[in-house]
């Protein structure tokens, strides 16, 4: 088993070192060829400096620079496509994920039972809010999505790189790598492993950006909310005629005397509103499929630092050669 282990990269000058002086030894005892991939995402402040004096400096390490920030998900999907080896590790740049938990995911990937394997901390890492918002969303893509592991998944991961041939030719600006992990497999499971809390600085991911993330996802890939809009004018419907029948026998019975202005008022309200809701949830539809029609990127890389032939020197350090284990994984 060959391992391709893939890092995005934000504000994390910081950490790289510390993660890469605990990250590469526990490759290197692994004794199988392997590969380190620090994906910048556009990183404002000297990110990209570290990265690539550390792509030059560690046999086996490659930094990418995306031309901007396009987002944790499109810079993993940067590294994925670049990932040579049989199995593809996914981690945080910000040490939350210990590299010694990386051989766990592995030893569960072991044999055919399972694709694709998240590591899940045994204690939420993060403050009530934050950890509450992201049950929320993981419950959002279990019911809405269809995606029954959602409900453990993490940016902690492990996965065969033949996955990704089931969603290679997806494109656009909006991208959930667990979302296309989905399509691929069934078989997915998690391990229970130890998580470290940040040491430098602040989670992007606030309350409000988890909101639009799962609003993205639904949008993206899924119809539920027009099926909601659906149901909304259905119920809106039957709620307008029991009112015109109220109306009507108020009519008949003599109780009105004068047209009656609220109810008017209300009706053109409530059908109004129903109205708004269905044209918007519309309006993001037609939005997306003309962000994808314009041919917006889902990244572009600026700039690559690596050492001349650091896979194959990483390879032969274990006694294997540079193509080894390759299979389906290799591209």
């Amino acid at each position: 088993m060959s391992v391709s282990v893939v890092i995005p990269c934000y504000r994390s000058a910081g950490t790289l070192p510390s993660l890469l002086a605990r990250l590469v030894p526990v490759l290197r005892d692994l004794s199988v060829p392997y590969e380190v991939i620090l994906v910048v995402d556009g990183s404002p402040d000297d990110t990209w400096d570290v990265a690539s004096g550390l792509a030059r400096e560690i046999v086996a390490v490659r930094a990418i620079h995306l031309s901007r920030n396009y987002g944790q998900h499109n810079a993993l999907i940067a590294g994925i496509r670049e990932a040579r080896f049989d199995v593809i590790v996914t981690m945080d740049d910000d040490l939350q994920h210990p590299p010694e938990q990386i051989p766990l995911m592995l030893a569960a990937l072991e044999g055919d039972r399972l694709d694709l394997v998240y590591g899940v901390a045994h204690e939420e890492e993060h403050g009530a809010i934050r950890n509450l918002g992201s049950r929320a969303l993981k419950t959002c893509i279990s019911g809405m999505l269809g995606v029954r592991s959602a409900r453990v998944i993490s940016a902690f991961r492990a996965f065969r790189t033949r996955l990704r041939e089931g969603f290679e030719e997806l494109s656009g600006p909006h991208f959930s790598v667990d979302v296309a992990l989905s399509w691929t497999t069934t078989q997915a499971g998690f391990v229970h492993v130890h998580m470290d809390r940040r040491r430098h600085g602040r989670s992007n991911y606030t309350p409000s950006l988890l909101i639009r993330h799962a609003v993205s996802l639904l949008l993206g890939y899924s119809t539920a909310p027009l099926r909601v809009a659906s149901y909304l004018g259905f119920l809106v419907g039957i709620f307008g005629l029991l009112l015109g029948a109220s109306v009507l026998w108020r009519f008949a019975t003599g109780e009105t005397t004068v047209a009656g202005f609220t109810t008017i008022a209300s009706m053109v309200a409530l059908f109004s509103a129903a109205q708004l809701i269905a044209v918007g949830v519309l309006g993001e539809y037609i939005g997306r499929i003309h962000s994808s029609g314009t041919g917006r990127p889902t990244y572009l890389v600026r700039e690559r630092a690596e050492q001349a032939g650091s896979v194959a020197v990483a390879a032969s350090a274990v006694g294997v050669g540079a193509h080894a284990g390759g299979g389906s994984g290799d591209r």
